[in-house]
C-alpha cells in the first residue's frame, strides 16, 4: 500500500508540513515513524480516514473511490462485471482467487470490492474474514455477488459485507449496487 511524506501531505491539504506533523503528535493522523531520521510517512488508506474524518477534500490523485477490484473465478462474469463497472468511468482490476485478490488489495489499493464466494483455494467467506480482521481495509466497501443460497448471503452480511447481489443480476442492478456504496456516508 502506499505510503505518503508530511511534505506530500501538506501540499495536498495545503498546509505546512509541520502542521501535518502536530497532527501526527497529536494522535489526530495515524503514522509511522522511519528507523534513523525519524521521518513520518502516512499510509494511504490511513490518510483517506484522516481527510474523510475531518471533512477535508481527498486529491484526486489518492482518491480510491473510482477503484474496484473485482474477484470472481468465472471470466465471462468479471469480464461483464467490468464492462458495467468501466462505463461508470471506474478503474477495475481483477483477481481469480482470494490469494491474488490479498495481492491486488495491497498493490491497487481499492475503495470497493467485488466478491464471489465460492472460488478455488481461499473462497470469499475467508477473504472477508481476513480484510475485515485487517485495519488497513476498514474502510473498503465489499459487495458480495455469488449465487449461493440465502444462508450464506446471510452469513457473508454477518462477517463484514457491505452489500449483497444475487446471481444472475442485470446492468441496472450492479449499477444501483455500487451506486449505493460508493454514495458518501452521512
Amino acid at each position: 500500500m502506499k505510503s505518503y511524506t508530511t511534505g506530500e501531505i501538506a501540499s495536498f491539504c495545503g498546509v505546512n508540513f509541520r502542521t501535518v506533523i502536530r497532527w501526527i503528535e497529536r494522535d489526530l493522523m495515524v503514522a509511522h515513524r522511519l528507523p534513523g531520521r525519524g521521518d513520518y510517512r502516512v499510509l494511504e488508506q490511513d490518510l483517506l480516514d484522516f481527510l474523510r474524518q475531518n471533512e477535508l477534500p481527498v486529491p484526486a490523485e489518492i482518491d480510491n473511490s473510482n477503484r474496484v477490484l473485482i474477484v470472481d473465478d468465472e471470466p465471462a462474469m468479471v469480464r461483464a462485471i467490468e464492462r458495467v463497472l468501466r462505463r461508470k468511468g471506474l478503474e477495475t482490476r481483477s483477481a481469480a482467487d482470494g490469494f491474488h485478490a490479498g495481492t491486488l488489495l495491497t498493490e491497487f489499493a481499492p475503495g470497493l470490492m467485488t466478491l464471489d464466494l465460492q472460488m478455488p483455494g481461499l473462497g470469499g467467506l475467508n477473504v472477508l474474514k481476513l480484510i475485515r480482521a485487517d485495519k488497513r481495509y476498514a474502510a473498503l466497501r465489499v459487495l458480495v455477488v455469488s449465487g449461493l443460497p440465502d444462508p450464506m448471503l446471510k452469513r457473508a452480511m454477518e462477517e463484514g459485507a457491505s452489500a449483497v447481489l444475487r446471481k444472475p443480476f442485470t446492468d441496472q442492478e450492479l449499477n444501483a449496487a455500487i451506486d449505493r456504496l460508493r454514495a458518501p456516508e452521512r
